[in-house]
């Protein structure tokens, strides 16, 4: 029988009072990374613990979990696939959040933010023990929490599902492997091969300049303006709480203007997403992005497929010779379109190449793995940090401020979440084919500067569904084929062989 008005009533009124915590904390995230002065970090965490306590206990209050039970019993897809959706989604949270004790939840959240503001200074001052402990007491409590929603499952694979869902470490490892055997030994090459010049990267450009390229670049790419804000903060990330709320940021060195082109690029392949989906979702479970490796697919297919694509160098050149004509006045596509894609081994992940940056995951993904293992602790990663870069890329760690200290996700609690990074980068090779299939000028677009029909392509495929649809189902839906990583590592042996002439 149909759900009666007054429980879906219920319901939807259930589903905002979750959102609007969910919005709160994104905002107090997003003022702690940008805004917010140092020492009003203790109350920050203790209002994102309240909020995140208030959240815990709505979720999994009696009555809420009795009302979703009671919803799937009347609602079949049939009916109203949206809220049978939801219902799917929201239940499944519910018997997650169930397991976890609401006190539980109100720690972590405190901890994560305590661990965020000592990362912070830690990664200053090169202090990597005052970190530490953070990261051990982190992963102690992921590993309980773990055991607490799946007793049955290794903890690792719970956090790998639910940045990705159906995905573990034995499928991961199979990706990697793929990945491993293509891209080490082309990196190995090409560190033979001589790199093009392109003195004109490292040229001075202000502050100001940068970011009224960045806010142009924005504009390419098609996010709505008064939907969007754009900050700056020491590790660039996208928050996107709404539709009509989307933050976006970049890190801007002025002796480095390329950092900030292609962090811009990728931090607004993440807002696009969020500022299509569905209307009919806001303020539902289903009202955002899906699974974290489509988010990552969408950023990096802005970023690399599109923005360093030898057709993008148009109107990229364009916006450069603009803002600064005494820098790339005199600077050709093919110069730019080679500089921008210079692979040479670095020691920053958000700094890396395209071709090196799948092994800047790989060290990432083996600490992590040996951590929740207990093969390891937080006291042996910088070693471990030092013996994989050197493994996978050939390079030496000088400081932890450079290597270890580098990323804010393990002080949030981010367990599992790198990996998705690699796997976005493959789902989007793997797109491009069905959507040149479905008569996408990919390279006329680009080349155009008008990116209209690719994001038409996006909204139908991947964005409109929001958390609708997993990333499996969307990527099996788009490309008519399940995930293969045969797309991405053919992708990144043309297209480098290429620029650097290996046979």
């Amino acid at each position: 029988m149909p759900a009666t008005p007054e429980a879906v009533a219920q319901f939807r009124q259930l589903e905002r009072e979750l959102w609007t915590r969910t919005y709160l904390m994104g905002i107090l995230e997003f003022d702690g990374e940008t805004i917010a002065p140092p020492k009003g970090a203790p109350a920050r965490a203790e209002a994102m613990g309240a909020l995140a306590g208030e959240y815990h206990k709505l979720l999994v209050d009696r009555a809420a979990r009795e009302l979703v039970l009671d919803l799937q019993d009347q609602v079949r897809e049939r009916d109203d696939q949206q809220l049978y959706l939801e219902l799917l989604q929201l239940e499944r949270e519910q018997f997650e959040a169930t397991a976890i004790p609401t006190e539980e939840a109100a720690a972590f959240s405190r901890l994560t933010s305590e661990a965020n503001a000592v990362w912070h200074k830690a990664k200053l001052t090169n202090d990597w023990a005052s970190f530490e402990p953070y990261v051990d007491r982190i992963v102690e409590t992921l590993k309980r929490h773990a055991a607490y929603m799946y007793p049955d499952r290794d903890a690792y694979d719970v956090w790998l599902d639910q940045y990705e869902r159906g995905m573990d470490a034995a499928s991961y490892d199979a990706f990697f492997d793929q990945v491993r055997k293509t891209v080490v030994p082309l990196v190995h090459e090409i560190t033979q091969r001589p790199q093009p010049e392109a003195s004109f990267l490292s040229a001075h450009v202000p502050e100001a300049t940068q970011l009224a390229i960045a806010r142009d670049l924005m504009g390419i790419v098609g996010l709505d303006p008064e939907a969007t804000v754009l900050s700056c903060v020491e590790h660039p990330f996208t928050n996107g709480m709404a539709a009509g709320d989307v933050r976006i940021t970049t890190h801007i060195y002025e002796d480095n203007l390329i950092s900030n082109v292609y962090s811009v690029i990728h931090e607004a392949g993440h807002a696009i997403y969020e500022q299509n989906v569905d209307p009919s979702y806001a303020y539902t479970c289903l009202g955002t992005g899906s699974t974290m490796g489509i988010h990552e697919s969408q950023s990096r297919f802005f970023e690399n497929i599109i923005g360093r694509s030898r057709a993008f160098m148009t109107p990229l050149l364009e916006v450069l010779r603009h803002h600064a004509p005494e820098v790339y006045g005199s600077v050709t596509e093919d110069e730019l379109y080679r500089a921008v894609n210079i692979a040479t081994p670095s020691l920053i992940r958000t700094e890396a190449d395209e071709l090196t940056y799948p092994l800047h995951i790989m060290v990432r993904y083996d600490i992590e793995r040996q951590l929740f293992a207990g093969e390891a602790t937080a006291r042996d990663i910088p070693a471990l940090w030092q013996k994989y870069m050197h493994e996978y890329l050939g390079i030496d760690v000088p400081n932890d401020t450079l290597g270890c200290l580098q990323d804010t996700h393990w002080s949030g609690g981010s367990f599992g979440y790198f990996p998705s990074y690699a796997l976005g980068s493959a789902y989007g090779a793997q797109m491009v084919p069905s959507m040149e299939a479905a008569g996408v000028d990919l390279a006329g677009a680009c080349a155009a500067g008008n990116l209209t029909p690719v994001c038409d392509w996006l909204r139908e495929k991947i964005w409109r569904w929001g958390a609708g649809k997993d990333g499996v189902e969307l990527l099996q839906e788009a490309c008519g084929a399940p995930f293969d990583a045969t797309f991405y590592c053919t992708y990144l042996q043309n297209k480098f062989s290429d620029l650097y002439n290996v046979k």
